[in-house]
């Protein structure tokens, strides 16, 4: 592949997209930075909310996951559903009618400042932990394809990256973020399926063909049900009912989006409509895996195999012909580099990137908003606060840069891992707060309530533990339902008596 041609390809996406910004980046106040004045069409926000949800790992890994996990995936997927009704019939209208800039101000107006604070902290570290070690991911391979042969470090290979998002964000936030959103899920889009035209190309499928591969496969099963595995039909459909209520409706990174609609009604049709969409993106992603696996096995580029008890993927190198073992989300790059040709070499870095910087600028559009309201205290209607907000900005920019160069230092896949699984563990917490606050009419007693926070986490990791040991039970996603179910617990062992509810 053309190290040329892709770094061309690179800088004209950034170009786009810091030509969206100067159209949309005009006249800008704290106001449309944090809430994009509330005068977004829903249909740009639902068009581009799925590029915010799909991020560059999952572009790469879903597909290869295909392999040992088949479509279980999908499990999780009809989960969403469930996760996005409730989100659209019970956090949303109370978002609205509470007038809300930072969800967590809800927390603010339930329990006090104490469970404000812990609630957006426990939101910051996640997103900052979560986003960085995403966009690390992605930024190593694109050290990989292109910025080696120029003999660029990789720290700079970083800065360059987070320094470009900073250019576009900078001014106008999430009225600009909607926009690029919408352009990079264009990218993503154009990225998936452009590589399975190449695959049905190189195999010679029309579209009849082309479906009956996919739905013939031997990684096409969509439902399992030994209780004791991770892809347990009810473990991925409730997990993923749970992940998406956390990860979306308690989240101020997805929230704010929906919070820049013109109204509630606004705002609930797009949650209705990008759900849909999401589920039909996400059977793309899994087909996609399908195929790639019934090319890498029709090339002889893989050979997949259980060495104890554990599934084995092999890849032969196209330049040597020797076969190594691989991670499944190798799969992808490795055959759209080696074997599909320059063409959709282009595509999957297309794909890439527009995937990983669609999550990482709203990412860090939503710390510098739920900092800055939620932990500086800054009222997002006046102005005067500008200078506040862009310091906050530069902040955030360079402390997601120090993350990812303290992962690369790491080196160390098993520790990158472990602080991913950290960062999930966080919405536990907020699952909790939240069930609390909505569905009883209980205060709490203040000073405790970051120790709950805090315990909840530790006591569902050592139930896990002790589980895979002792009963071998492997928690999958319903994980964080534990992890709420203790919060909730412990908040009603430091509840009061009944007070008004907001």
């Amino acid at each position: 592949m053309n190290p040329y041609l892709t770094l061309g390809l690179i800088l004209a996406y950034f170009g786009i997209l810091i030509a969206i910004s100067f159209f949309t980046g005009r006249n800008t106040d704290n106001r449309t930075f944090f809430t994009g004045a509330r005068n977004t069409p829903w249909y740009i926000i639902a068009f581009g909310m799925i590029g915010t949800s799909i991020s560059g790992v999952t572009f790469i890994s879903v597909p290869g996951a295909v392999g040992p996990g088949g479509f279980g995936y999908f499990q999780v997927v009809m989960g969403y559903l469930l996760g996005y009704a409730v989100i659209g019939t019970v956090l949303l209208p109370l978002y609205y009618r509470l007038n809300l800039t930072s969800i967590y101000q809800y927390l603010d107006t339930r329990f006090g400042n104490a469970a404000y604070k812990t609630g957006a902290s426990f939101f910051l570290v996640s997103r900052l932990l979560g986003s960085s070690l995403r966009l690390y991911l992605v930024a190593l391979v694109l050290q990989l394809a292109v910025f080696d042969y120029f003999g660029l470090p990789f720290w700079l290979t970083v800065l360059a990256s987070v320094g470009l998002i900073y250019v576009y964000t900078f001014r106008s936030g999430v009225q600009t973020v909607i926009w690029t959103d919408t352009a990079q899920t264009v990218g993503l889009l154009a990225g998936v399926v452009i590589s399975i035209v190449f695959i049905a190309r190189s195999l010679h499928l029309d579209m009849g063909h082309l479906l009956s591969s996919v739905s013939t496969s031997s990684h096409s099963s969509v439902f399992f049900w030994d209780w004791h595995e991770k892809n347990y039909f009810w473990k991925h459909f409730l997990g993923g009912a749970a992940i998406t209520i956390a990860m979306t409706g308690l989240d101020q990174d997805m929230m704010q989006k929906n919070l820049a609609c013109r109204s509630l009604r606004d705002a609930q049709k797009n949650m209705f409509w990008f759900s849909l969409t999401l589920v039909g993106v996400n059977l793309l992603f899994l087909s996609l895996g399908a195929l790639l696996y019934r090319y890498g096995n029709d090339m002889g580029a893989i050979q997949e195999g259980m060495v104890k008890g554990k599934f084995q993927l092999l890849f032969r190198d196209a330049a040597t012909g020797i076969f190594a073992p691989i991670r499944t989300d190798q799969l992808f790059p490795k055959l759209a580099f080696q074997y599909l040709g320059a063409g959709a070499a282009l595509t999957f870095i297309l794909g890439v990137i527009a995937a990983a910087y669609s999550s990482a600028d709203s990412a860090m559009t939503a710390l510098t908003t739920s900092f800055c309201v939620d932990i500086l205290g800054v009222d997002p209607q006046a102005t005067g606060h500008e200078a506040t907000r862009m310091r906050t900005h530069v902040g955030f920019a360079f402390a997601m840069f120090l993350t990812i160069i303290i992962f690369h230092n790491m080196n160390d896949a098993a520790v990158i891992d472990k602080v991913l699984d950290v960062a999930g563990y966080t919405y536990g917490p907020l699952m909790g707060l939240y069930a609390f606050g909505l569905f009883t009419e209980r205060g709490l007693r203040a000073a405790w309530v970051p120790v709950i926070c805090i315990l909840a986490p530790a006591l569902t990791y050592a139930i896990a533990q002790e589980a895979s040991a002792l009963l071998g039970y492997k928690f999958g996603f319903e994980l964080m339902l534990l992890n709420a179910g203790l919060t909730l617990a412990g908040l009603f062992g430091i509840s009061t008596r009944a007070v008004s509810v907001a």
